[in-house]
């Protein structure tokens, strides 16, 4: 199974983001926009878990979540990655707020996922982010990132991770799904 550790943003901040979105999104074709039901933080990206490895992550998961306490936390601004934007590949909006408790969380769930075997990546560093849109190719993205980055969205309470799983598209399924396996409360 391809896993990996995720916040979801409540409906109410995900409306919000897609009305100020939808306008840009509509001008811009080149992009791959993300559909609703995708959106989330990603914590920590585990990879291919064979059932074995998923048993011995959960229990680790769980206390990872029973260590941090609730976050206050806002989506504002935008950026891309890579950095410039002249070929960026993804376009994003960041997170504000308990930046380090996040830090500290997305440390503890990598945490549990290298004590079950996952290997650690040294290139994949955390950095706090909403993906909005994607490209294959290398996009200009500098014409939106001036005015994406004028969002600042309602801050919000984030109550609790999910270990999610991806389907990819595969035989019988033409689009990306997420599933949220499980999810914990945080403190």
């Amino acid at each position: 199974m391809r896993l990996f550790v995720a916040l979801v943003p409540p409906p109410d901040i995900l409306d919000e983001l897609e009305e100020f979105v939808t306008p840009f999104a509509a001008d811009s074709p080149s992009l791959r926009w993300i559909s609703r039901e995708l959106l989330h933080v990603t914590l920590t990206f585990l990879g291919e878990l064979d059932e074995v490895k998923v048993d011995r992550l959960l229990p680790r998961l769980e206390r990872a979540a029973a260590r941090h306490e609730r976050l206050t936390l806002s989506l504002a601004g935008a950026g891309a990655f890579p950095g410039s934007g002249v070929h960026a590949r993804v376009l994003w909006t960041g997170l504000y707020g308990d930046r380090r408790g996040l830090a500290r969380l997305a440390a503890s769930t990598t945490a549990a996922g290298r004590r079950v075997g996952t290997p650690p990546d040294p290139h994949r560093t955390f950095r706090p982010h909403l993906t909005l849109a994607r490209s294959r190719q290398p996009v200009d993205v500098r014409p939106l990132l001036e005015p994406l980055s004028a969002f600042a969205g309602t801050p919000w309470t984030a109550t609790q991770i999910h270990l999610m799983r991806s389907h990819l598209p595969a035989k019988g399924r033409t689009t990306l799904e997420y599933e949220s396996l499980k999810a914990w409360s945080l403190r």
